[in-house]
């Protein structure tokens, strides 16, 4: 049978090894946190990216206005465009 002590000097040592509910629920609460900010840093890396997506197509349009303008000045003025 076990009495007190044994019962005393297993808790200690199972304290050492194993994790109390306390160390679980503040690694839980810590792993929140982290996933949480992965998770802000990830939206701010989407709304960069979408905001560089619309100004790419932006100044895609932009640059085929300006092309297009080019053409019609050449045409006028006779000559010959190669690219």
């Amino acid at each position: 049978m076990l009495n007190d002590e044994d019962i005393i000097k297993m808790t200690k040592a199972f304290g050492e090894i194993f994790a109390t509910k306390q160390e679980f629920y503040s690694l839980e609460e810590k792993n929140q946190k982290n996933f949480s900010d992965l998770i802000n840093s990830i939206d701010n890396y989407a709304k960069k990216a979408d905001i560089y997506y619309q100004e790419m197509m932006m100044f895609s349009v932009k640059v085929d206005r300006h092309e297009k303008w080019l053409q019609q000045i050449a045409t006028r003025l006779d000559l010959k465009l190669d690219y």
